[in-house]
């Protein structure tokens, strides 16, 4: 009979099943369907858990450690890591297209490049110890309440803002010395005290020279929504920062999790005491509309998952993390957690704590369930819908721009029906010659200005006044206005403000 489970491995079972989810989050974003997604979900659970192990656990007080990162981010990258072993192996096929040019270019190679050339934020956060990196990221990126935050890593709730401010002001400082260290031509060099002092200040104006200059230099940009603290960009540089490909696209999804009170505490006391003393049982509704449950960890799960990960008979991989009752999958809320004694195809990722050797891959069984979330394959007939002029408006759409840069944006367009829909597809004009790149939660095909999004296999249905909303990532020139002629499945929809 295997020993019982302490309660420090009970506690860290419980922690690293709250992780599911956001794994399976980004996993989605990844790949071309929701099979791929859980397999590659399962896959660099394992592999963060190993890495994990591999460097001990960090602790506050006398075991707090440097140069890791805390776990969800920690976990986020090694799916880019598993996404990056399944492009070599030749199971690329199964991500997504957008982020199959990623991992093959030049933007793919910074994150397992020399590390004084890695991205900023990256550096920045993992020169910080992992308390105050975990809470910097929870707060930050998961968008999780600052009272949930104190009690999940043990701080006081009343100090919490207190600290949060002083962890902000800390990762600041890290990013300037290694903004300083990083190597730069002389241009740069030049710009970097200037850079420092304008993003000190909230009211300090961006010379015309150093914002021309940024406009051009990547690695400077970066430096600069590190540095600046004010003006809520902080949230997105280190989603891109550490993440990389789709990290705003995820940072939009956890927003979303939590403005819809899916990141609450129903497992909090399982949490904080690090056993799971009773069963939950949380209905919910998945990708094909069937209703499953998700179960908190049993002391028995938990036993299971503390097992070693590699079966000495098979060399096959054993999952470990049950299903958060806390908290439910933004990308795919039906998909089932994979138990403790299941085994993912394919051999398990051995650990890589410098994320530059990707792990060993076998051939992964193929997809089931499809979906595309990139643009249709250039050269397609297909027709974007037109509006129909006659009808009356039975929908309203509400289009608003989340976050804005130079030559790219991020914007969401939420669509309120009248009716009850069996499926939808949702379309409209830009003014500005803008384009699309990059769609979550929809399929999308642009031609020249007009842009339609269908919906993905798992919000087809939607209620008589219920609402949807689709993401998307975009590149403009010029002028980024607002657009119009908004349609819903051909009928015109009115615009809200």
């Amino acid at each position: 009979m295997p020993d019982l489970p302490t309660p420090q491995d009970a506690a860290e079972a419980a922690l690293f099943s709250e992780c599911w989810d956001v794994v399976l989050s980004y996993a989605d974003l990844c790949t071309s369907g929701s099979a791929a997604a859980t397999q590659l979900a399962t896959e660099a659970f394992s592999h963060g858990i190993r890495e994990s192990r591999a460097g001990g656990s960090g602790t506050k007080g006398t075991g707090r450690r440097t140069a890791r990162l805390p776990r969800i981010p920690l976990l986020l990258t090694s799916v880019r890591t598993t996404a990056a072993a399944w492009e070599q192996y030749g199971q690329g096929h199964r991500l997504d297209p957008e982020l199959r040019l990623w991992l093959n270019s030049e933007k793919a190679a910074r994150y397992t490049g020399p590390p004084l050339h890695r991205p900023l934020a990256l550096r920045g956060l993992r020169d910080m110890q992992e308390p105050d990196a975990a809470l910097l990221w929870l707060a930050e990126v998961e968008a999780l309440p600052l009272p949930a935050v104190a009690r999940r890593l043990g701080l006081d709730p009343a100090a919490a803002a207190e600290e949060l401010a002083q962890v902000r002001a800390l990762f600041r400082d890290r990013c300037h010395r290694n903004h300083l260290d990083t190597p730069m031509d002389a241009n740069c060099r030049s710009y970097a005290r200037l850079l420092d002092a304008v993003t000190r200040s909230p009211g300090a104006e961006t010379p015309d020279d150093l914002s021309r200059h940024l406009s051009r230099c990547v690695e400077c940009a970066e430096a600069a929504a590190c540095l600046r603290l004010h003006g809520g960009g902080l949230p997105s540089a280190l989603a891109s920062g550490v993440i990389g490909w789709g990290g705003l696209a995820y940072l939009e999804r956890r927003r979303r999790a939590a403005d819809a009170g899916q990141l609450g505490g129903r497992r909090r006391a399982a949490v904080d005491t690090g056993i799971a003393e009773s069963r939950m049982a949380v209905p919910r509704i998945g990708r094909t509309a069937l209703l499953v449950t998700a179960v908190v960890v049993s002391a028995l799960a938990l036993t299971v998952s503390l097992m070693p990960f590699d079966s000495a008979a098979g060399g096959g991989t054993t999952t470990a993390g049950g299903e958060s009752g806390n908290r439910q999958p933004v990308a795919d809320p039906g998909t089932v957690l994979p138990s403790a004694t299941s085994r993912p195809s394919g051999s398990s990722v051995s650990p890589d704590p410098s994320e530059s050797a990707p792990p060993s891959a076998t051939t992964p069984k193929p997809d089931t369930e499809p979906q595309g979330k990139s643009s249709s394959p250039a050269g397609t007939t297909q027709k974007a819908a037109e509006p129909t002029k006659s009808a009356a408006p039975t929908c309203a759409v509400r289009y608003q721009i989340v976050n804005e840069w130079p030559d790219g944006f991020q914007a969401t367009v939420t669509v309120t029906s009248t009716k009850a829909l069996a499926t939808w597809r949702v379309s409209w004009t830009f003014q500005d010659g803008q384009s699309v790149t990059q769609m979550w939660d929809g399929t999308f095909l642009q031609q020249a200005s007009r842009v339609t999004a269908t919906a993905a296999d798992y919000n087809r249905t939607v209620a008589a006044g219920a609402a949807f909303t689709v993401g998307f990532l975009g590149s403009w020139q010029g002028a980024n206005s607002v657009p119009d002629d908004f349609a819903l499945n051909g009928a015109n929809c009115t615009s809200e403000s």
